[in-house]
């Protein structure tokens, strides 16, 4: 598919699209700028959830301006890449994080990079990157987290060879969890839990308002045009803590997505007012979305509930982040603070060489879409800090 087919104008100059084949399986849709010279430093940007490479267009040429080679994918399960199984029964094996993080690594090999010079995770994208520089910080000597903070690998158990039998029991605290939720007045679920759904990707895909105004809901009341986001940490993962969150994070019981964002319809002034997500620009996500559904995006969410696929994340137990990092949030964004704790303990134990955790004023959840320029200057920053904008091709 050409990048014409995004629509005129919804690219924005010297941005492009094209297909990588063979990459681990995939045939992976990238956006790139700053490809005209060869030679230059590598920018990887990885998007999260219901995103596409198509979110980092605003930045995009911000980062190429200043001499980088920018390549965002649509990560496996999204738009336009192909070589996965769109089915809620397909094998959840190849969405598992270290899979998706194979992914980025043959992305960089195909591109014919030994490294990246930047490389930054949006949400789900968040601990892709995350393992990407914890499994190979030769290759990924750098990394930026946004919106999701990473708390460290899973951890095997410590000292008990003196100890009574360990309990072989699965973990059960979500099970826990969602009961608790469940038992408050009104009842509530996790997001994450309903996302995990059989019934998720038609609820979002064939909703009642129809695809275009169900995403224009989604992406407005998670950016920090909606005056409700007032976000701050939360003191414990229990369900009265986590109950302060917005109903787009943790739902009222029985009801859809699309329900649960629909009273938060933004007016037709303040559609026409949103610069950062314009009609012809939501446009492409409702056309990719309408193409493909969300069960391909949603397989990931799913992965995180199943014990067997994060098992092997135990390789890496008690291994920490090495390289330098940074992780920034939206002023506006809960997303910071929806793993209650994760925050401390990324810049405390996971990541040992974390710089500042920077939250930009006027940015919700889509900090890339709404304000680009400033979260340029800092990935700028922190790329000229690290010293690692000299990395080229090799």
């Amino acid at each position: 598919m050409a990048a014409s087919a995004y629509g005129e104008g919804t690219l924005p100059n010297g941005v492009r699209s094209r297909m990588i084949h063979g990459v681990n399986g995939l045939d992976v849709h990238i956006l790139e700028a700053g490809y005209e010279s060869p030679g230059r430093p590598l920018a990887l940007l990885l998007h999260g959830f219901p995103d596409l490479a198509y979110g980092w267009r605003h930045l995009m040429p911000l980062l190429a301006d200043a001499g980088y080679h920018v390549v965002a994918p649509d990560q496996r399960g999204f738009g336009r890449t192909t070589g996965w199984l769109n089915d809620y029964d397909a094998p959840l094996a190849p969405f598992s994080l270290l899979n998706m993080t194979r992914d980025a690594l043959g992305l960089v090999l195909a591109l014919g990079y030994r490294r990246t010079a930047m490389l930054v995770g949006h949400d789900l994208g968040s601990p892709v990157a995350a393992y990407c520089a914890l499994a190979r910080p030769d290759v990924f000597p750098s990394m930026v987290l946004m919106s999701a903070p990473f708390p460290g690998p899973p951890a095997l158990p410590f000292n008990i060879a003196q100890s009574e039998a360990v309990s072989a029991q699965p973990n059960n605290g979500n099970q826990k969890l969602a009961a608790a939720l469940a038992a408050l007045d009104p009842p509530r679920k996790h997001y994450q839990q309903y996302l995990s759904t059989r019934q998720a990707n038609q609820d979002m895909w064939h909703p009642p308002q129809g695809l275009h105004a169900f995403l224009r809901a989604f992406f407005y009341v998670k950016s920090a045009d909606w005056p409700g986001n007032k976000p701050h940490p939360l003191k414990a993962l229990t369900a009265a803590e986590l109950a302060q969150m917005p109903t787009y994070y943790v739902m009222e019981l029985g009801k859809t997505m699309p329900a649960t964002v629909a009273p938060f319809q933004p007016s037709f002034a303040e559609v026409m007012a949103c610069k950062w997500l314009t009609e012809p620009e939501l446009g492409v996500y409702t056309q990719e979305y309408g193409r493909t559904g969300f069960q391909g995006a949603l397989q990931a969410y799913r992965v995180f509930s199943d014990p067997e696929l994060n098992a092997e994340l135990r390789l890496f137990s008690g291994k920490t982040i090495d390289v330098p990092s940074l992780f920034i949030g939206g002023r506006s964004d809960w997303g910071t603070y929806a793993a209650p704790g994760a925050l401390d303990v990324m810049r405390t134990k996971a990541a040992t060489r974390m710089g500042d955790i920077e939250l930009i004023d006027g940015a919700g959840h889509w900090i890339q879409q709404e304000q680009p320029a400033r979260l340029s200057e800092l990935l700028l920053a922190f790329a000229r800090e690290t010293g690692r904008a000299d990395h080229t091709s090799g």
